[in-house]
């Protein structure tokens, strides 16, 4: 299954539950493929989308605070954490400043959306940009050339207050498979495709080369 997600996984969409013990696996090799079909050769932008007032719509801002510790370098940026969320009201403005500071950034967008009863705790990656709002009637500028959206609960009726009474262990759950499966892809990504001799970690003194590469994947 895996092989075959790989040679077609620029075109279609992925779908996994996060209960599903082949969910890391099965994200990880969707993320890494994109990156391969890609050629990514510039800076990667992470763009977490979401608000830590709101416990379902927190999964972006959890996802790019489990980010920052092992990705923040010179080759990856993330956007939007629980200290620093990207919401409706600075959405536009967080992508001018990308536009800005990252010129032929690859963008990966990652937000929190409501589905059917079936579909909750499923995790979806897929090519193209991100459609942030939809599940909330809103009209937000499209963002991302993939993106990983969760269905944290059940949308259709009452969206807002069904995403402030999402259970936390859910969003948790998902946050932190969706975190270890871009940490994995994209080191996996880098030590094979880019020269990973300009790489810094942030927590450590010690500074990567061609020979002597160490990532922390959590």
């Amino acid at each position: 299954m895996i092989s075959r997600v790989s040679e077609r996984i620029s075109e279609i969409a992925v779908k996994v539950n996060h209960t599903d013990p082949q969910a890391k696996l099965v994200m990880h090799s969707c993320l890494h493929s994109l990156l391969v079909a890609h050629n990514v050769q510039g800076p990667i932008v992470i763009l977490c989308i979401g608000t830590d007032r709101s416990t379902g719509d927190a999964l972006g801002p959890l996802v790019g605070s489990f980010l920052t510790p092992q990705l923040c370098n010179e080759a990856c940026h993330i956007y939007g954490t629980l200290e620093f969320p990207v919401h409706a009201v600075n959405l536009t403005e967080t992508i001018t400043t990308i536009s800005s500071k990252h010129k032929n950034a690859f963008v990966i967008a990652v937000d929190a959306c409501l589905g059917q009863v079936s579909s909750v705790g499923s995790l979806t990656i897929a090519p193209g940009p991100l459609k942030p709002g939809a599940g909330v009637q809103k009209e937000l500028p499209l963002i991302g050339d993939i993106h990983v959206t969760g269905v944290v609960n059940v949308g259709g009726f009452m969206e807002y207050i069904v995403l402030q009474n999402t259970r936390l262990s859910i969003v948790m759950s998902m946050a932190e498979l969706i975190s270890d499966s871009i940490i994995d892809a994209i080191h996996n990504y880098l030590l094979v495709n880019v020269d990973a001799r300009h790489l810094v970690p942030l927590n450590t003194d010690e500074r990567w080369t061609a020979s002597n590469i160490q990532f922390t994947s959590g």
